[in-house]
């Protein structure tokens, strides 16, 4: 699976509303383009979710 298809995994519901408002703004003052904000954004969530998860899950072995 491509870094793409990653980071778009990431935007589901809220996340991909909030990646659409803040992608164009973001792109207008950086090099990338509005596709690879949305990616990058995506993929930080995506990230971010595993992480919870195994913070989670080791919490719940501790016990």
């Amino acid at each position: 699976m491509g870094a793409r298809r990653l980071g778009e995994a990431g935007l589901q519901g809220w996340r991909g509303r909030l990646a659409d408002r803040v992608a164009p703004p973001v792109a207008r003052a950086t090099p990338l383009e509005v596709d690879q904000v949305r990616v990058a954004i995506g993929g930080l969530f995506l990230v971010l979710a595993v992480l919870y998860l195994v913070k989670a899950t080791r919490g719940l072995a501790r016990r």
